[in-house]
């Protein structure tokens, strides 16, 4: 059957399995847009490509199939970038199609003419421009194989406006069986080294997760007594009121959670990269003299070994390994260590009261005693998510969407994806004013296609942790920190969402329920006060010491 290549494009994603693409329209792939057009498939049109790439790669994240995105040339594919970025750090599938230029005009500085394999090619897991149209199936195939195999990452394909308008006669792609993993030897080899073990310490992280991989991470750790730490941003991973849930290994971490990393005689890392932020920049344990055994599961080898060398390595998913570990016999009694771990956890969760009317951690409190839980909690980065994730208890698998490469305005685009992926749950997007500036626009994008997340701004006029660290370094000589801010509240009535101002932690859980019931996307402007700047200390407090110091 003769078919263009926009046509062939989407038949391609049919396929695959595709629901749902998110894009902003350009003329560089006006074919695929009419291949798009009675294809089922839905597309999310957004405001800004930024916000497109961070809404695919959360839907990528929720669903474990790549999340699929659509942007124009040139100045799209730039916007694009920190989505992209956010998949290769999150280690998320994705792939991102970007018009091109008429391929028969290259090299010659053609209207928003870039190379993507330069422009990509450090940040993303593989890229190409697919120059024939009869091509396009063994291109998408294989753009799907690579953002979905190892360790997931984005993908990026190049699609000239010429080659997408041409015509061709080619079947559709052939989609591989895959075997199952098996890792053969594996329980035994991890078992025989835990035995040895005092002090050991479970760490989670990484991709392919699921909530039988919880449910068999929390069997293996009450039956070994076994403490676990969760990876930056990977609370999720356990039911955070389980005994043996020890923390998370985050920017904030907790010094006592720090000292248990550095005293540990046996870490199992599973899934995690174990990088700077769970090591505190690699100072918790020393990649030259861990002084440990370190067993390290991961699904790509090529990260066994690239900063820790692990005494037993394991090219396998994290997944695949607990099913086994979950059915282990016990290997010995670290019941102590295990309790004593989380009461370290439970005191430093119980809330330290921060200065002004207005106090994140009273609404973080409120907020994770009554939200279901099933209920998926939003992020992007800023001071905001220290409260968050202190004081917020995840339950369930799939429930927090956080970007581990630190990037601000993730928090709602991801919070619009989920909305429409889930529609009967609810979603929540914990925001700085500075983080949810970065994407607000994207409220437009949220009323038209029915998404209805909750944002809860937490607004103190100013980029917080920029702040921080210059109080830290440069005390009193504020310079680039401060922000003018709209009315968050009349901002979000205007797209046509639900918005109100809350000044009192009194009132945050009426305004609460009111946004609930509004139908629509809401925003809650909390206004915090200025000296609340960690969990830990004033704006004050961080001056003073490091005047005295």
């Amino acid at each position: 059957m003769i078919r263009h290549g926009g046509k062939i494009l989407t038949d391609q994603l049919i396929k695959l399995g595709v629901r749902r693409v998110f894009s902003v329209p350009g003329e560089s792939f006006l074919a695929a847009l009419d291949g798009l057009y009675d294809s089922g498939i839905a597309n999310i049109v957004c405001r800004q490509e930024g916000g497109a790439a961070m809404m695919a790669e959360a839907h990528g994240k929720m669903t474990g199939q790549p999340g699929v995105c659509f942007v124009t040339r040139g100045p799209g594919a730039a916007n694009a970038t920190a989505g992209i970025h956010v998949a290769m750090q999150d280690s998320t599938p994705l792939v991102m199609f970007v018009g091109q230029i008429d391929n028969r005009q290259t090299d010659r500085e053609t209207f928003q003419e870039v190379d993507y394999r330069a422009m990509f090619g450090g940040l993303a897991k593989w890229v190409a421009q697919v120059d024939h149209t009869a091509r396009l199936p063994e291109y998408i195939g294989r753009a799907f194989r690579v953002a979905t195999s190892g360790r997931p990452g984005p993908v990026v394909l190049a699609l000239p406006e010429n080659m997408l308008s041409a015509t061709a006669d080619v079947p559709d792609l052939r989609i591989p069986a895959m075997q199952g993993e098996t890792p053969a030897d594996t329980v035994q080899s991890i078992m025989h080294a835990l035995a040895q073990a005092t002090r050991p310490l479970v760490v989670v992280g990484g991709p392919h997760w699921s909530r039988t991989a919880q449910a068999q991470l929390q069997a293996f750790a009450e039956t070994q007594a076994l403490p676990v730490a969760a990876g930056f941003r990977r609370q999720d991973y356990i039911d955070n009121h389980h005994a043996h849930y020890a923390g998370d290994l985050n920017v904030g971490m907790n010094p006592r959670l720090a000292d248990r990393v550095r005293s540990a005689d046996f870490l199992l890392l599973l899934g995690t990269r174990f990088g700077d932020i769970e090591t505190q920049g690699y100072t918790l344990v020393d990649p030259a003299d861990p002084q440990k055994t370190i067993v390290h599961v991961h699904a790509d080898p090529s990260e066994i070994g690239r900063v820790y060398v692990p005494d037993i390595g394991v090219a396998a998913t994290a997944p695949a390994v607990l099913a086994g570990l979950a059915d282990a016999a016990p290997a010995g009694n670290w019941s102590d260590w295990t309790a004593a771990a989380r009461a370290d956890y439970e005191t430093w969760a119980h809330p330290a009261e921060s200065p002004g009317a207005f106090k994140q951690e009273t609404a973080i409190k409120w907020l994770s005693d009554q939200l279901p839980d099933d209920a998926i909690v939003t992020n992007g980065a800023g001071n905001y998510a220290a409260w968050l994730h202190r004081y917020f208890s995840y339950r369930q698998y799939g429930t927090q969407l956080a970007p581990t490469s630190g990037s601000m305005g993730y928090g709602f685009p991801a919070a619009v994806a989920a909305s429409l992926e889930h529609p009967g749950r609810q979603v929540v997007c914990l925001a700085g004013d500075g983080c949810f500036q970065m994407t607000c626009n994207e409220m437009s994008t949220a009323v038209q296609h029915g998404a209805k997340p909750i944002v809860v701004v937490m607004n103190n006029g100013r980029y917080g942790t920029i702040r921080m660290h210059q109080e830290k370094t440069y005390p009193g000589r504020v310079s680039g920190t401060e922000l003018h801010n709209p009315d968050f509240a009349a901002l979000a009535r205007a797209y046509g969402g639900h918005g109100e101002t809350v000044l009192r932690n009194a009132d945050f859980a009426d305004a609460f329920v009111r946004a609930q019931g509004a139908g629509t996307v809401a925003v809650l402007d909390c206004k915090v006060d200025a000296e609340a700047l960690s969990t830990g200390a004033t704006l004050r407090d961080i001056r003073q010491a490091a005047v005295t110091k």
